[in-house]
């Protein structure tokens, strides 16, 4: 494919009579950089009309004899910041030589300084770099245009994704990987294998672009190659992502021929995703009928759709759709089909319903970031606190859902996993705590509650006290420091004020149980 010409090309070219004077070495890669315009001009300042990447041409008539080398290197500066290449010098016109505070001006500041020797006409010059770059932006559109129907065609075929990846690896002679919502390789077939050791570097770069959550692109260097990478899909529903491994960064036209692609691929994505939602649909068939006691059938029916349930023992976790936003559910649908045989994904009202071999959930209770299945990974990203139940068989699971339940009530950001054996070891307390029963103790606290902060702190000393001590009146008044008919007054008043007979064993055993839950740091004696 045709390239713009560069200096060292003109120079090469004898009808343009160029020679290179001052300002860079013979071997200077800056001969080589394409040229971008050509264009002649005799003013002191011409950088208002200029871009960067051009051949600026000039006869010097604004250098006089008496020109000054401060003006001079002001004048070369200006050039250099504007990034024209290169100053071409007509000689034999205004001057007969260069004169030579340009030349010393020029090795000054790096900038190529060429000589226009034989009255070489400008225009000749100027015409031959237009001419490179028309034929050369004709060709590019040429190729955008035979490349783009060359993907459009290979997406009519059966194969459509694999088949447009692959032309894209032909048309941009690159490689190219394409990935899931949850930042797994899809096994697509393709020509030109991921170079050895590029790996952890694109994985990671996916996944930044990922949690994004939005349409997004990323371009890393991966050791001679430009990669970039695409996230494919719309914000909020992201499908994947489209990793594209290159000698050179993309241009606009290869930039072009991406972007078609990943047009295309959404567009497969979107089709695999309408046979995705058929399956959840047929998951949460086959969790209801678990739940009615039909295991087998069930099991054999998510046999025959090519997956299997998760061998018992089993927890189970449920997360609520409207608090995570239903693409977290897209990425735990795509796992359950992934990760058939140790993670099963149902949706049940508004819930998500996760049950996992017992074995492969969060490991630690302090952070699921340290946890290495793929299950835990999905939870490690989206930050979301999860409960589990204990260990269950899969005819146990109404039960696992309510244990689940009770044991997400006490799941925060600093104990993202709470399995419910750990409440359990909290005792009956902790139970309560997880079932709400703080709401039952405020109303029937709420009369203390409402009495002054010094008031209600007494009262609750000194029920606490007297209930530690099975409401016996002498250990708990010594303790106390007051008389016990003090203690007795106290008491009595507490009753008056809860409307309860503490004579009752019930009586302060709920008093007992009210207090611990509101209270549990009682004041020390």
């Amino acid at each position: 494919m045709r390239v713009p010409t560069t200096l060292r090309a003109l120079l090469a070219t004898p009808a343009f009579r160029l020679r290179l004077v001052a300002g860079a070495e013979a071997a200077s890669p800056v001969l080589d950089e394409p040229l971008l315009w050509a264009h002649n001009s005799d003013l002191l300042d011409p950088t208002p009309w200029l871009e960067p990447g051009g051949f600026l041409l000039t006869d010097g008539t604004h250098l006089g004899p008496g020109s000054r080398r401060e003006e001079v290197d002001a004048y070369v500066s200006r050039l250099v910041a504007s990034g024209t290449r290169a100053l071409g010098f007509a000689t034999g016109i205004v001057h007969d030589v260069i004169p030579a505070v340009l030349v010393d001006g020029c090795v000054r500041g790096s900038l190529p300084l060429l000589e226009v020797a034989d009255r070489t006409p400008f225009m000749s010059i100027i015409r031959h770099v237009s001419d490179v770059l028309a034929a050369e932006q004709r060709e590019r559109l040429e190729w955008s245009l035979a490349a783009q129907r060359a993907i459009a065609r290979a997406a009519l075929r059966p194969d459509g994704l694999g088949a447009i990846l692959d032309e894209l690896e032909r048309r941009l002679d690159c490689w190219v990987a394409l990935f899931d919502p949850l930042g797994n390789r899809i096994d697509v077939r393709t020509r030109i294998p991921m170079p050895d050791g590029a790996e952890s570097v694109v994985e990671e770069a996916v996944r930044a672009a990922l949690a994004r959550g939005n349409r997004s692109s990323a371009r890393v260097i991966v050791g001679s190659d430009a990669v970039t990478v695409q996230t494919v899909g719309q914000r909020g529903r992201i499908r994947g992502a489209l990793v594209v491994g290159t000698a050179a960064p993309l241009d606009a036209a290869e930039t072009d021929l991406v972007a078609s692609v990943i047009a295309l691929a959404s567009i497969a994505l979107e089709q695999s995703r309408t046979v995705e939602t058929a399956r959840r649909q047929l998951r949460s068939g086959l969790l209801e009928l678990v739940l009615s006691g039909v295991v087998d059938v069930a099991s054999r029916t998510a046999q025959r759709l090519g997956g299997r349930l998760p061998d018992a023992p089993v927890r189970v976790a449920v997360i609520s759709i409207a608090d995570e936003g239903r693409s977290l559910l897209d990425e735990l649908d795509l796992l359950s089909g992934t990760d058939s045989g140790r993670v099963f994904v149902a949706e049940r009202d508004d819930e998500i319903v996760a049950v996992v071999a017992a074995g492969d959930e969060p490991v630690a209770e302090s952070s699921v970031h340290s946890a290495s299945g793929s299950f835990e990974r999905v939870l490690a990203r989206r930050g979301v606190p999860v409960g589990l139940s204990a260990p269950i068989g899969w005819n146990d699971l109404s039960r696992g859902l309510a244990e689940a339940r009770q044991a997400a009530t006490r799941a925060t950001t600093d104990r993202p996993v709470v399995r419910f054996e750990g409440l359990a070891e909290e005792g009956m307390l902790g139970l309560l705590q997880a079932s709400g029963a703080e709401t039952l103790a405020r109303r029937f606290l709420a009369p203390l509650l409402a009495l002054p902060v010094a008031e209600r702190e007494l009262a609750v000393r000194t029920a606490t006290v007297w209930l530690e001590h099975n409401g016996a009146w002498d250990p708990p008044a010594k303790e106390l420091g007051i008389h016990r008919q003090t203690l007795r007054n106290r008491i009595s008043s507490l009753e008056s004020l809860l409307g309860i007979d503490l004579g009752a064993f019930s009586a302060r055993s709920e008093l007992w149980t009210s207090l611990r839950l509101l209270f549990p740091s009682p004041s020390p004696h």
